[in-house]
């Protein structure tokens, strides 16, 4: 396992990146824009597309999300917290994980969720001094994530 800069053993890591499917959509939207121009500039067929693939591309790669779980702190992107305030943790996959999303969801939880990782897990925070009940984490190791932080 690796560790930090300041030597804590790093026990869970994830980059939750775009998918595949949200690639494909950013080719077909910077190629889309090449339709738009083409009947009154020319060379706006070349140039757009690609100035719009730099720019969605941008965009997409910003939304990454990187957890890491060490012995005493949990970061996902750039939020942080001691895990002493993190008593338990619970991944929820499939329907489970969209009803965590949706109906099930407190409007006062703290929201790191993307659509491209369908499994989220619930990371319930017992800290007085904050009104945040849980965070909801989106991620494609679910079971490992709960795992490292109920350990």
């Amino acid at each position: 396992m690796a560790t930090m800069q300041s030597g804590t053993q790093v026990i869970f890591q994830e980059k939750v990146r775009a998918s595949i499917g949200m690639w494909i959509l950013v080719v077909v939207g910077a190629a889309s824009t090449a339709l738009m121009v083409a009947p009154v500039w020319p060379w706006g067929t070349i140039i757009l597309p690609v100035i719009s693939f730099v720019l969605f591309a941008w965009w997409l790669s910003s939304l990454t999300v990187t957890i890491i779980v060490t012995e005493q702190q949990l970061f996902v992107g750039e939020a942080h917290i001691d895990r002493k305030f993190v008593p338990r943790a619970q991944a929820f996959l499939g329907e489970a994980a969209r009803q965590a999303r949706g109906v099930d969801l407190d409007a006062r939880a703290f929201l790191k969720i993307r659509p491209w990782a369908k499994d989220v897990v619930r990371i319930d925070l017992e800290d007085a001094s904050d009104p945040t009940p849980y965070w909801l984490v989106s991620t494609r190791r679910a079971k490992e994530l709960a795992d490292a932080l109920n350990s």
